[in-house]
């Protein structure tokens, strides 16, 4: 097993000067910081909407083939139970890729690179994303699900799965995709929020924000889960996330962003702060 070395003693990548040459103080490169985002861009387009509505009624679909199923069999426990299972898994998957696209790749990675520079825009301006309309936050996920889960559902019929399956896999992919609202919701005011959000937070069945405000404060590696954070505490405490990194670095020599020192890119503005940095619930 790798033993975790403590982030600050990691050797530094840096190359030393040559040695014909003098060292010369030098001024770390800066990276321009993301631009806040144009209110047009904030808004909803009909393209979006339309993915929004693909994924949503692909959802709808395997939904109500397992409750259909449920009413023939007689018997709803399962399908309660394999959507709670649904439910918490979501949680963990939302940690897993929040943690890979907040520490690896950038713009131009393929397939995840607009995600990518989101995320880490993200950071620069968090509450940004309280302002953006509903299917402008949500089409991205929407639309990985309109293809996604489709395919899925034609293999589970095929296979005369029952409707436990077709709960878990609809479950699963309305968690994923709502996961954004719910990561809005952990950046917005109180008195902002919809009737009920607030409840559901402190209850524990929607990410809080207080516990996602940790996320945003350095090294902004912790409590990366975004539907119900029931994950975060136990990965957090078990460094799961530190031992992959180990185990990435020492294979393939790439360090994760929270390892270095904090990007100008990733920090937030003051007037930006109150909201994801104090966590300040009873604003």
């Amino acid at each position: 097993m790798y033993a975790l070395t403590p982030r600050c003693n990691l050797p530094s990548l840096r190359r030393a000067p040559p040695p014909c040459r003098a060292a010369t103080p030098t001024t770390p490169a800066i990276s321009a910081p993301p631009s806040r985002a144009d209110p047009d861009e904030l808004r909803s387009t009909w393209p979006q909407r339309a993915w929004t509505l693909a994924g949503s009624a692909a959802v709808l679909s395997s939904l109500s083939a397992s409750a259909s199923l449920a009413a023939d069999s007689g018997s709803y426990a399962e399908p309660i139970a394999a959507a709670l299972a649904a439910y918490s898994l979501a949680d963990l998957a939302t940690g897993v890729y929040h943690w890979l696209v907040d520490n690896y790749g950038d713009a131009s990675t393929p397939l995840v690179g607009a995600q990518i520079a989101a995320f880490q825009g993200h950071h620069r301006h968090p509450t940004t994303i309280t302002r953006r309309e509903p299917c402008n936050n949500l089409h991205a996920l929407a639309r990985a699900i309109a293809f996604a889960l489709p395919a899925v559902e034609a293999a589970v019929t095929a296979a005369h799965a029952p409707a436990a399956a077709h709960a878990f896999a609809g479950t699963f992919a309305a968690c994923v995709v709502l996961s954004q609202q719910f990561h809005s919701w952990a950046h917005e005011k109180r008195r902002r929020l919809p009737p009920g959000v607030e409840a559901l937070q402190t209850a524990g069945v929607l990410v809080s924000r207080s516990q996602h405000a940790a996320h945003h404060r350095q090294p902004y590696s912790t409590n990366y889960c975004i539907v119900s954070g029931m994950w975060n505490g136990v990965l957090d405490r078990s460094r799961v996330f530190e031992a992959l990194e180990m185990v990435v670095f020492l294979r393939t020599g790439v360090r994760p962003r929270s390892w270095d020192e904090t990007e100008t890119a990733w920090m937030e503005e003051t007037g930006e702060a109150t909201a994801a940095t104090a966590g300040n619930d009873s604003s």
